[in-house]
């Protein structure tokens, strides 16, 4: 229950959030005017379809002014097909900048190019709107053949090519998968020795015992090489089932050692064959050490004698215990797990450098930001992103795109002002969100001679939204002008604002554009974040598409 009554409390605070938000921003407003001191010429005001213009803006500067000429198809509804690289003439302490487009349109009739904006260090300039007369082309038909219409040539769009550097990354991580699969989680065929290391003690001495009659070392009276691999063989198996340090222990504290556990009754070896293998081993001694000459019928009869004193010592050994089963058992699946997690240690080590590479790649091909929003997720990545939305709100129509569409909202009014006011207003979020937009229209009735001020609606709106908890506001103030030539003022800056809930600061950025005609007043006002480059796109989008048509129109 109080969850549920805190989700409601959260709702309602929203709602009212919402509607104070909007209505404290509806007030009345006054048209400014603009001025230029640039100049702006076009060499014909009379072309054929499809043929060029040139369009040419001149702005005097001081040496290292900065100049901000327009880009894009901003000449709408003649199109851009060229922007020329700017000229600069040196007239004494000034320079003289000419920038140049080439335009053109393919339907007839009479356009006019709109206002461009030019800023020029801290300031903003606007060209003079030209009128141009795009004429169709005559063709005497008495003289120019008419011939029948050509078939539709099919052209294939050039797409981009991200495509192709997803499917090389594909290529890649599938091709370094294969050779983790193929050398590390495969299980490999064993090679002998690894089979001949699976063989238990016993089986394994046997072996070895097998292969070294195999070997030519009494053929070529290698005795030397020959007694030393005898003895290895059957001290590995007493290291490895009797006494583990037989293989680093000289002969006597070998011998030593098998007395003292025959004593210990820990063995049931006999002392014949401990006499033997200490007879065997010292005689080995002294072929390794002292160069000493042995028959080869002597060497192999050592070599019988070793074979049979490997099965006397199995004999002589004890059964294992239940325990001491369990504890190899224990042993071998504690190899194993060392072996599995080693593999898992090089898959991810491999993993992780697969994935910083191809975040490496991507960053420098398309931006680390970008890239790195693009995976973990941005809120103003996925408006700017997203599919956009272009209409027309109010009356007369505000024309505006905005990432998501606008919703209508009723804003209470007083008694007094119902039958003076006409009021619509549309809104996506609100002073909390992230991002919000909120379009109004106010008509007035029995306005007379009182005109709209906008500066001063201006200073009542941050007024109104300062009584909504915002803080610390700060006022910038310029002329706007839409594409379409309609002027406003716009009003900018930051604020801060407390969540009432988290009690939380939020810091922000806010437009409002406040246009006046007669007796109707229209606003636009938007929040977004702070050092949020995504968010400035968004609102330079929104800005740019900004209309204002006559209730006529």
């Amino acid at each position: 229950m109080r969850m549920m009554n805190y989700k409601l409390r959260i709702t309602n605070l929203e709602n009212r959030q919402l509607r104070n938000y909007a209505l404290s921003l509806v007030l009345v407003l006054l048209s400014f005017v603009s001025f230029s001191q640039v100049k702006s010429s076009i060499d014909s005001t009379k072309i054929k379809i499809g043929q060029q213009i040139t369009f040419k803006i001149e702005v005097e500067t001081k040496p290292n002014g900065l100049v901000v000429f327009p880009e894009g198809q901003t000449f709408s509804p003649l199109e851009m097909i060229e922007s020329y690289a700017i000229d600069t003439i040196k007239n004494t302490d000034k320079y003289s900048l000419i920038k140049k487009y080439g335009l053109t349109q393919f339907d007839s009739g009479k356009y006019t190019i709109p206002r461009q904006k030019i800023i020029i260090g801290d300031k903003t300039f606007y060209t003079d709107s030209l009128k141009v007369e795009v004429n169709n082309v005559v063709v005497d038909t008495t003289k120019q053949g008419l011939y029948d219409i050509k078939p539709i040539i099919e052209v294939k769009e050039k797409g981009s090519d991200w495509w192709k550097y997803l499917l090389l990354t594909l290529l890649i991580i599938g091709a370094v998968g294969f050779l983790m699969y193929w050398f590390i989680w495969r299980k490999k065929p064993l090679t002998e020795a690894e089979q001949i290391a699976l063989l238990p003690p016993y089986d394994r001495a046997k072996l070895a015992l097998r292969k070294l009659d195999e070997s030519h070392y009494l053929e070529t009276e290698s005795i030397k090489e020959y007694y030393s691999d005898l003895t290895f063989i059957i001290r590995k198996y007493l290291d490895e089932k009797v006494y583990d340090r037989a293989l680093e222990s000289t002969t006597d504290e070998l011998i030593n050692r098998l007395k003292l556990l025959k004593e210990g009754n820990q063995i049931e070896l006999s002392v014949e064959d401990i006499k033997n293998l200490e007879s065997i081993l010292k005689r080995a001694d002294l072929v390794k050490f002292a160069k000493s000459a042995v028959d080869v019928e002597l060497a192999k009869l050592d070599r019988k004698t070793i074979d049979i004193e490997i099965d006397h010592v199995k004999e002589a050994l004890p059964e294992p215990t239940e325990e001491e089963k369990l504890l190899d058992e224990q042993y071998r699946e504690q190899l194993e797990r060392k072996k599995k997690r080693k593999k898992i240690i090089i898959t991810v080590v491999i993993g992780v450098f697969l994935l910083m590479a191809t975040f490496v790649g991507f960053g420098l091909k398309y931006g680390f930001s970008y890239v790195k929003d693009t995976i973990i997720g941005h809120d103003s990545v996925e408006l700017l992103e997203g599919d956009w939305v272009t209409s027309a709100y109010g009356v007369p129509p505000v024309t505006i795109s905005t990432p998501k569409v606008l919703s209508r909202i009723e804003l209470p009014l007083p008694e007094e002002m119902k039958a003076q006011v006409t009021q619509t207003t549309f809104i996506y979020g609100t002073l909390l969100d992230v991002f919000s937009v909120m379009v109004n229209t106010n008509s007035y009735k029995n306005m007379g001679e009182n005109k709209i001020d906008v500066e001063k609606a201006s200073e009542q709106s941050l007024k109104g939204i300062e009584a909504q908890g915002a803080q610390d506001i700060v006022v910038l103030r310029d002329k706007f002008i839409t594409p379409n030539g309609a002027e406003g003022l716009k009003t900018y800056g930051t604020l801060k604002i407390k969540n009432p809930i988290s009690q939380k600061i939020l810091e922000g950025n806010y437009v409002l554009l406040q246009f006046a005609s007669e007796n109707v007043l229209q606003q636009i006002m938007m929040t977004y974040p702070v050092n949020d480059e995504y968010a400035d796109q968004i609102i330079a989008r929104i800005l740019n598409s900004v209309e204002l048509k006559k209730a006529e129109e």
